[in-house]
């Protein structure tokens, strides 16, 4: 697991593919060991091991695997206290994974963001988290994040206010 670890963090390129082939590693991996390395990571010194944590426990949290109660409250936290844009962006796609309600009124919170990146985040996590039926409060932000400044947000939450089912940018006020 740590030749897994150095690998990922050596690799500056957040969309690097050394980095994705030894994450996707430590996933399938899926043991209490790596929960208790990721979480380690997310309250790294450095935004790279904060990213990677965030990135392993995005997967390891999903439905279905083994630590989804145990990965919400360390992102969660993060959501709450981070200040560094590509830590929360990481966040807020790793809820998108989770595809918990749970997660809603961070996501919420975050899609005000100054940052765009962090607000694409939020664009493509809403969708997810909405719950069924989809929560007013987080259609309305999403529908907020359709008129976006940054036309990639824009473009994100639209595909996302059309996936959600029965609910059009009239319906929320956009």
């Amino acid at each position: 697991m740590r030749e897994l670890i150095d690998t990922a963090l050596t690799d500056t390129d957040p969309d690097g593919a050394l980095r994705w082939q030894a994450i996707t590693r430590l996933q399938e991996r899926g043991d209490q060991e790596t929960f208790i390395e990721a979480r380690r990571l997310c309250d790294g010194e450095t935004i790279n091991e904060r990213v990677l944590g965030v990135d392993i426990l995005g997967q390891l949290g999903r439905p279905g695997k083994s630590f989804a109660d145990q990965s919400l409250p360390v992102l969660r936290r993060l959501a709450a206290g981070e200040t560094d844009a590509m830590v929360l962006y990481s966040v807020l796609i790793a809820f998108g994974h989770l595809k918990d309600s749970r997660t809603l009124p961070s996501v919420i919170a975050l899609a005000e963001h100054t940052d765009p990146r962090v607000r694409y985040g939020a664009a493509y996590a809403l969708p997810n988290v909405l719950g069924n039926p989809p929560d007013q409060a987080g259609l309305a932000a999403l529908g907020r994040l359709v008129h976006d400044t940054d036309d990639d947000v824009a473009d994100w939450a639209t595909l996302g206010l059309a996936l959600t089912s029965g609910s059009k940018i009239e319906d929320i006020g956009g």
